[in-house]
């Protein structure tokens, strides 16, 4: 039979013993983390991997199934994408400072930073602002650093140091900066806002189709034109997004255009993404709704809502919280080519 040799499978010793560095050294990262919480006066929580809702974003695919009841009916459940709203129902039961290392699932990725199974560390702290979560990022990428023995982060050539302080860096100024955009005059008027956008990334060689949403537009400018340019040397904070990017935040205080939202970013690579939470129940139904319609008009499915959640929220004390891509942290420490060398059991390509 002609043709290339398939990899060897990752349970043969040969290919054990190569990867074991890697993987003892996860090992090591996740014992860090956890004495860290602990020492912060966190606890540690399991959230159920089966939910009634798998999430509300347009884009999220999610893995489904179904048990069987008593009385034989079968009742359709999913594999959670994130730990996210079972989290906010146990900050909303009176818990304060949580933390999670979560088996999660998303179907349709699969690639060299990508699993469709992989660990969310979330953590939430509620009467906390979300500035406090800048400080635990930090902190946390020193630690892996420290629990590996590395000195840099590192992914395709780019390195960054994981003991300098992130660089703080507003979605307004990363458009000036890398992609030549007035953010903010674009979405002044949001009737208009759409319109402008897609003019300013035609301008600079970006593909708009004739149905591609603000979202998209926006995705496409972040993606091939700033993030590329982040988390290069030290670490990036890029914070102030469009309330319109952050369907799970509340509005800034100082200006209603605007969301408590920051991703993290190493290497160019993105680690984190993080809110100020949304607790208005009425108004995290409209942006849900709002994103299954669209969900349904693009890929002719949508998502229940969880109400339970929805619920919750009306009982939710003001919090911040995060989630933290796990495997792609090790990653960056370890100096990994694909995630699935920092997996100790992964999905064959």
């Amino acid at each position: 039979m002609c043709g290339a040799a398939l990899p060897s499978p990752w349970w043969t010793p040969h290919r054990h013993r190569d990867r074991a560095p890697v993987l003892h050294a996860r090992a090591r990262i996740l014992r860090a983390i956890r004495g860290w919480f602990e020492e912060q006066g966190f606890i540690e929580v399991e959230t159920g991997i089966l939910q009634a809702s798998p999430g509300n974003e347009t884009h999220l695919h999610a893995l489904s199934t179904q048990i069987e009841a008593g009385d034989g009916r079968r009742l359709p459940l999913y594999l959670h994408t994130s730990p996210e709203f079972a989290c906010k129902k146990l900050i909303a039961a009176g818990e304060t400072r949580i933390f999670t290392l979560a088996r999660v699932f998303r179907d349709k990725e699969q690639g060299a930073l990508h699993h469709p199974e992989f660990t969310m560390l979330e953590w939430y702290r509620a009467d906390e602002s979300y500035e406090r979560l800048m400080e635990d990022c930090a902190a946390l990428l020193a630690l892996t650093a420290q629990a590996c023995g590395a000195t840099s982060l590192r992914w395709r050539g780019k390195t960054a140091d994981p003991f300098v302080r992130p660089q703080r860096l507003s979605l307004a100024d990363a458009f000036a900066r890398f992609a030549g955009i007035e953010l903010m005059t674009a979405l002044l008027e949001p009737a208009e806002a759409r319109h402008k956008l897609a003019h300013a990334a035609r301008s600079i060689g970006l593909r708009v189709a004739q149905d591609d949403d603000l979202g998209d537009i926006f995705s496409r400018i972040v993606t091939e034109k700033i993030e590329p340019h982040l988390g290069i040397g030290a670490a990036t904070i890029l914070y102030d997004y469009p309330i319109s990017q952050a369907a799970l935040a509340r509005p800034k205080a100082s200006d209603a255009r605007l969301a408590e939202r920051f991703e993290l970013y190493a290497c160019g690579v993105e680690l984190a993404n993080a809110f100020g939470e949304l607790t208005d129940a009425a108004e995290q139904r409209r942006r849900f709704e709002a994103d299954m319609d669209e969900k349904q008009r693009r890929y002719g499915e949508r998502y229940p809502l969880d109400e339970d959640l929805l619920a919750a929220l009306e009982l939710m004390p003001p919090t911040s919280g995060i989630a933290l891509g796990l495997d792609r942290l090790v990653l960056l420490a370890t100096g990994a080519s694909r995630i699935e060398e920092v997996l100790w059991t992964p999905l064959p390509r």
